[in-house]
């Protein structure tokens, strides 16, 4: 009778130690969904980003010709960001920083030429791009959110065993490369 009764207290916790493992393991894949999801939004505004960026520069250039060069610089930067995709978060969150100088740059331009300051099309490029940047902003803070959910679900224990099991790793931040953190000096 005792061992009946041994044996249905080491079957009852077997059931509940595995229950454990797999609702731990789910949560796990549900916070690694998130983080994808995440980097999917990012993913979304970067793409809105980077298709209005080329309206914006030809809208430059007709009134700024002669600043090919800091024309140029946009568009080679907003390729290098539109190409680092594959290549990671920390490496297009550096991309990207060099975007964002890039345009910072292009809008200083603005400042030397009313008429361009002036221009409808310009005004609402400049204003659906502001709108996107606010957006990127949002959606960055909420995958950095998602990273440190997970990050700290599948190092501390008793998970940290399931997620070394499963083939849970770390996932980088989406952080400010270091010439986006400088402010940009625009003044419109």
């Amino acid at each position: 009778m005792n061992a009946l009764i041994v044996l249905g207290v080491v079957v009852l916790l077997v059931i509940v130690i595995l229950w454990w493992a797999v609702a731990t393991y789910n949560a796990l894949v549900k916070a690694r969904t998130q983080v994808d999801a995440s980097w999917a939004q990012i993913d979304v505004q970067l793409k809105r980003r980077h298709s209005l960026i080329p309206n914006l520069v030809e809208t430059v250039k007709g009134y700024a010709a002669h600043e090919r060069g800091t024309l140029e610089a946009v568009i080679a930067a907003r390729n290098a960001a539109a190409g680092s995709a594959p290549a990671g978060p920390a490496q297009q969150a550096q991309a990207e920083g060099f975007l964002t100088q890039a345009l910072g740059r292009l809008f200083a331009l603005a400042e030397a030429y009313p008429d361009l300051k002036a221009n409808q099309n310009f005004l609402q490029l400049q204003g659906e791009l502001g709108n996107t940047e606010e957006k990127i902003a949002y959606a960055r803070q909420f995958y950095n959110s998602a990273i440190q959910t997970y990050n700290q679900k599948i190092q501390t224990v008793p998970t940290a065993i399931i997620a070394g099991i499963g083939g849970f790793r770390a996932r980088p931040y989406f952080e400010a490369a270091g010439g986006e953190r400088a402010d940009v000096n625009v003044r419109f």
